[in-house]
């Protein structure tokens, strides 16, 4: 195992979303083990402040390649949802909101020929479905099927692909995922079933990242690593 500080020296990553939740705890993660992280955020005021944090934060695959002579890891984490509510009333904007994709990087991947690692953050909804989020879990269902796909095809390039599923957690899409406003009251009735007693916490799926981009877990292709206390147990 590298020494804490270095287990992603010399790498390159982009983090999508990673200005805040579990992205930004991610970018942070990765700035502290070595990484050069570029940080892409639809809200651009967020997605500043955390390159802010590390200097060497930029924004698109273009530039990692002409900057850094290339890219290593990508984590696929930008995502949102909607209200959670019946599912006959999610309009046709939220549902196409719900969408992910690698396609612009993985030919990069590949014509470097040194591999990668990607990422993609899903949810225990991928395969523990919650009533009026359909779409979203149905998504994150995708994201699972398409992780082990890709896995599969692109393996003999050496890019290693997988996903992370945690549990609902703090960020800032909690009330729309659960419906009930974001008080302590409402959290806890979100953890009564979960053996470890709390919620995610973004450092618990920022780890789990760090562990999939590092060389130790060269071997982890196509898997499905749930975060969750043991709730989908």
């Amino acid at each position: 195992m590298s020494p804490q500080g270095s287990r992603l020296q010399g790498k390159i990553a982009i983090i999508t979303g990673g200005g805040s939740g579990f992205g930004a705890a991610i970018a942070r993660r990765f700035g502290e083990e070595g990484a050069k992280v570029i940080v892409t955020d639809i809200n651009v005021e967020s997605g500043e402040k955390v390159a802010a944090q590390n200097p060497a934060n930029l924004a698109v695959v273009d530039l990692a390649f002409s900057k850094f002579g290339g890219l290593d890891v990508l984590v696929n984490n930008a995502g949102t949802s909607y209200q959670n509510k019946p599912t006959i009333e999610v309009t046709d904007d939220e549902w196409e909101q719900l969408f992910l994709s690698g396609k612009i990087v993985l030919p990069r991947l590949i014509e470097q020929g040194k591999g990668g690692s990607m990422i993609s953050i899903s949810s225990t909804g991928a395969t523990r479905p919650r009533p009026g989020l359909v779409w979203y879990n149905a998504s994150k269902g995708a994201v699972t099927n398409a992780t082990k796909g890709l896995a599969a095809e692109y393996g003999s390039h050496n890019i290693r692909v997988n996903s992370v599923a945690p549990l609902l957690s703090g960020t800032g899409l909690f009330s729309m995922f659960t419906g009930m406003e974001d008080t302590p009251e409402n959290r806890q009735k979100s953890v009564g079933n979960v053996p470890l007693g709390r919620l995610t916490e973004v450092d618990d799926v920022a780890n789990m990242c760090l562990y999939l981009a590092s060389d130790e877990g060269s071997f982890i292709n196509g898997a499905e690593m749930v975060v969750d206390g043991g709730k989908c147990v």
